[in-house]
């Protein structure tokens, strides 16, 4: 019998076999490049989660700092202020998966004591050090993103011979790291990294390239949503961004995506049910 690919956590798993499924973005933070500032206050954050979770979200996604190239760091004091309480009072309301966006060790370990079930690191666990222990003691799931350099740096670092197979690369070391550190392989999930270090040419031969990750035989997580590569090609309009958002993630599903991390929650989930309608004849 075919095993149903699944993303383990540690308050059960997520069942991949029928996905795709939609991950939510809720920013606390002021400056995020999407929605900054909108759900910086904790009950309207919690309040945005909720309404996410009805309208099809299987993960929450709650993150304290921004990521956006150029972005500015994060107190490890301020991004705890930010996400344990949004985190916490989840927890008490709702049995929604819930995943940390951070690359710190310390904010990872509270947000888990907190309630999250996964933690989603931009750097691959590898900006902190302490990251990987941190997720194998408390048998958390893990998303591992490919990015090049900080977000303050990011921006000087999109030259590649092959971006595919430098970017599998990356992810194939981050994903021994995690095993090594005592991570369950069925509890990683990868993500290339759209946006990280990487230009318009770039991100849309990863999107149009994503199913060469399959050899990795881990889920990939993609997120494009209301990114540069998108706006560049739709123009500013709220509209035409959501609409480029929707036909990149039918793409990326299309090329084997198991889940979408994205900010319209409605739109995706109604594109993927077609999507999902499609690929089963």
């Amino acid at each position: 019998m075919t095993r149903r690919p699944s993303l383990r956590h540690r308050r059960g798993a997520l069942d991949l076999g029928d996905g795709p499924l939609v991950m939510a973005i809720v920013n606390v933070t002021p400056d995020s490049f999407s929605d900054g500032g909108r759900f910086s206050d904790v009950d309207a954050a919690v309040d945005a989660a909720l309404r996410a979770r009805d309208a099809g979200a299987a993960i929450v996604d709650v993150g304290g700092e921004s990521t956006r190239p150029g972005a500015t760091p994060v107190s490890v004091e301020d991004e705890l202020a930010r996400v344990v309480p949004v985190i916490a009072r989840l927890r008490e309301r709702t049995d929604v998966v819930v995943s940390v966006d951070t690359t710190k060790a310390v904010v990872a370990e509270a947000a888990l004591r907190a309630g999250a079930d996964i933690v989603n690191d931009i750097s691959g666990m590898t900006f902190d050090e302490a990251m990987p222990a941190v997720c194998a003691a408390f048998d958390a799931g893990c998303v591992a993103m490919h990015t090049p350099a900080r977000p303050q740096q990011m921006d000087q670092h999109t030259g590649y011979r092959d971006v595919v197979s430098e970017v599998s690369a990356a992810l194939r070391g981050a994903t021994d790291a995690l095993v090594a550190a005592g991570v369950a392989r069925d509890a990683i999930a990868i993500d290339p990294g759209f946006g990280f270090g990487k230009d318009a040419a770039a991100n849309y031969e990863l999107l149009a390239r994503l199913g060469e990750l399959a050899p990795l035989d881990l889920p990939v997580l993609v997120g494009v949503s209301r990114k540069r590569m998108i706006r560049g090609l739709t123009g500013p309009e709220a509209d035409a961004i959501e609409h480029g958002t929707t036909a990149a993630n039918v793409v990326a599903v299309l090329r084997g995506a198991r889940i979408v991390r994205v900010h319209d929650v409605a739109a995706a989930v109604a594109a993927l049910r077609v999507a999902r309608a499609a690929l089963a004849h």
